[in-house]
């Protein structure tokens, strides 16, 4: 047996080395990510549950996640966590530790938890998640969940891997009217208004209402420190899951992600290349950018043609 069927088959025993080394091949850009993916159980990751959390920072999705955590450990689910944190700028790694906000579950063998750092990454982030979201699937969690730091473009295309997205806002964070502005609340399956025992929540609970009302969005009340309304949450998300399932909206969902992860996977993969070619002849690309642009997108696939032909003349012939 193979260094690769070793992890994969550690996965599937729910190893947490296994899972880890797994999930830093995927995250490194290593080779062998195929390999690993190649092996995952397409018929558990159809039966899972993501869930993205979203909102500004302050609003307490760590706190929102850590009693989710709670509740579904209490009726024995396995938990996945993917939190997107920002980067370090020395080293490159992520700046909020999973484990320091989320300490009371870190010894749970049953709840898998990863940071992974933004890095200055989009489109290879949402890749490497989505990577990292199968493999916790796969080693049996469901449902799993996609923590992101912000509200950001990148943010918002991170959680666009999720098939249900909760929206996390609080009374008095000065967030409220520039999420609803910036467009996020339309992605949004629901909205939490946490620190619900807040002077102002009232007041933002009855806009989001009304905001949200011919979206059949549903707004939950919590007080996230006392797991109040955790459970009205958890119940909110399962009923979307269901209905969605029963009207066909999820695999529609799900087309849409995998869609996502592809092109995703593909610009990295191009991004690389595109700058390994500007880095070999600097002075060559002066000029409209655009057009530059599509010169070495031209070229990179000439290549890649050739290649092709010499490796499969057959196919040509």
């Amino acid at each position: 047996m193979n260094d690769i069927d070793e992890i994969v088959k550690g996965i599937y025993l729910k190893e947490p080395r296994a899972i880890g080394r797994a999930i830093s091949i995927i995250e490194d850009g290593d080779q062998r990510a195929g390999a690993i993916l190649k092996q995952i159980n397409a018929k558990s990751i159809q039966d899972s549950t993501i869930v993205g959390i979203t909102g500004p920072i302050g609003t307490g999705k760590s706190t929102i996640i850590n009693q989710l955590i709670a509740h579904y450990r209490t009726q024995g689910g396995r938990v996945g966590i993917v939190a997107i944190d920002p980067s370090s700028p020395v080293s490159g790694g992520a700046l909020l530790g999973d484990r320091i906000r989320m300490m009371r579950h870190a010894m749970d063998k049953d709840v898998v938890i990863r940071s992974m750092a933004t890095r200055g990454k989009q489109g290879g982030l949402c890749a490497s998640a989505a990577a990292a979201v199968r493999i916790m699937i796969c080693s049996g969690c469901n449902p799993v969940i996609i923590e992101t730091v912000g509200v950001g473009q990148a943010e918002i295309d991170v959680v666009g891997l999720a098939d249900i997205t909760v929206l996390v806002l609080a009374p008095g964070a000065g967030d409220e009217i520039q999420v609803m502005k910036a467009g996020i609340i339309e992605i949004a399956d629901i909205v939490v208004v946490n620190k619900a025992e807040c002077p102002g929540a009232d007041s933002l609970i009855m806009e989001l209402e009304n905001v949200l009302h011919q979206r059949n969005c549903a707004v939950c009340r919590v007080i996230a420190r006392e797991a109040y309304g955790i459970e009205n949450l958890a119940t909110a998300i399962g009923k979307i899951d269901r209905e969605r399932r029963k009207s066909g909206q999820f695999t529609g969902k799900r087309k849409q992600i995998r869609e996502t992860e592809i092109i995703d996977c593909a610009i990295e993969m191009m991004r690389d290349e595109i700058r390994s070619r500007l880095q070999e002849c600097p002075g060559n690309y002066t000029g409209d950018p655009r057009a530059i642009a599509r010169k070495l997108i031209d070229d990179i696939c000439v290549t890649e043609l050739d290649m092709l032909k010499r490796k499969r003349p057959e196919v040509f012939s």
